[in-house]
């Protein structure tokens, strides 16, 4: 299967190879405001750019986690990339957590906490390059880290593998250097095989849709690209006892105010994460969505992306941890919903307030 898609920047062609969904139940296209890549896929299943349901999010995970071997022997380290995959990450490792009790997760963050850092690498195509990720906080964390046998890697997508192989060599680096078992998971891999290659032989990769791609720049003049590439804590300072994944968790709460949140039956809900906060705003959506509402969850993103083709709608603004660069909410539409409901790890006072005039939401602090 083929595919050709006409962008400002260039021409995109598509060969579809393989895959549990068809590309239009995955993405959709947009221009990305990057000179390094000029074309973006827009997933339609990770509520990032485009808000989906809960379930949606819920399948694409589930069955991207049922296409690990069930065989691999553990413990199993779970690393999930920021910002597009912590929630994706997550959902894999609490999948691979329903059948196997020998399971961590762990996310890579551009947000670093006050405490040690294991590695630092670089995602050089991206919009912000540099990303960290932390040592476990607790010792029994840091021993099945250590001891690991299983390491499964996930991102939203693979191109060339590039992003995989720095974050291993990184890890091999610090010593870590002992998986007997390496797996790329992805939901479209366009990598033909080197995603896997080039983590080594003991490597495989798994996908809800595997092809490639070819892009043919015109002569359009590149975009303009907003400064998102910051690493750093920011003015905010998270509490290492709040965690959800950045020092490494094995089970995932749902948070204790959920049950405090009356809905009605096809009440229509928006949940909105907010940058790496993504995790435990999804499952209070899904939580919502079981309870008979009919619930869609997104995130405020610094993916800077063009409108058109598959943006249509965009939010400018602050973000909320103190870095002092932008952020972006995409294909929000207020008036489609009954009630809003923005979520922070941060203090609510840090949202920001043009966007809470623009979507009258329900702030939500889950940490105060």
């Amino acid at each position: 299967m083929t595919l050709t898609v006409t962008l400002e920047q260039g021409t995109l062609n598509l060969t579809i190879e393989s895959g549990t969904h068809s590309p239009d139940e995955l993405f959709g296209f947009a221009q990305r405001r990057n000179p390094k890549r000029a074309f973006l896929f827009v997933s339609k299943v990770l509520g990032r750019h485009i808000p989906v349901s809960p379930a949606v999010m819920r399948n694409a995970t589930d069955t991207l986690a049922a296409q690990i071997p069930a065989d691999l022997p553990g413990p199993v380290v779970v690393i999930g990339m920021a910002e597009t995959a912590i929630a994706m990450g997550a959902g894999v490792q609490q999948a691979l957590s329903r059948s196997r009790d020998d399971t961590l997760y762990l996310c890579t963050t551009r947000h670093p906490l006050d405490l040690p850092i294991l590695v630092e690498f670089r995602e050089e195509h991206s919009h912000a390059t540099q990303q960290v990720l932390h040592l476990p906080q607790h010792a029994a964390d840091v021993e099945l880290l250590r001891t690991a046998r299983t390491l499964v890697l996930v991102d939203d997508e693979a191109s060339t593998g590039k992003t995989f192989a720095n974050l291993l060599e990184a890890l091999q680096r610090a010593g870590l250097d002992q998986f007997e078992h390496i797996v790329a998971a992805t939901l479209t891999d366009w990598s033909g095989g080197a995603a896997a290659a080039r983590l080594g032989k003991r490597a495989i990769a798994v996908s809800l849709l595997a092809g490639h791609w070819d892009w043919h720049a015109n002569d359009a003049p590149p975009p303009e690209m907003p400064q998102v590439d910051v690493l750093g804590t920011g003015a905010w300072h998270a509490n290492p006892a709040n965690d959800w994944g950045r020092l490494g968790v094995r089970e995932h709460l749902l948070t204790p105010f959920a049950q405090q949140l009356n809905v009605t039956p096809g009440e229509r809900i928006l949940v909105l994460g907010t940058g790496e906060f993504v995790w435990p705003p999804f499952l209070l959506a899904e939580y919502l969505e079981q309870q008979g509402a009919t619930v869609h969850f997104s995130a405020t993103t610094r993916s800077p992306i063009a409108l058109g083709h598959s943006i249509q709608h965009r939010y400018c603004l602050h973000d909320n941890y103190g870095q002092g660069i932008a952020n972006f909410l995409y294909n929000v539409v207020p008036t489609d919903y009954d009630r809003i409901l923005l979520c922070s790890e941060p203090p609510a006072h840090l949202l920001d307030k043009v966007l809470i005039t623009a979507l009258n939401p329900t702030c939500l602090e889950f940490y105060p």
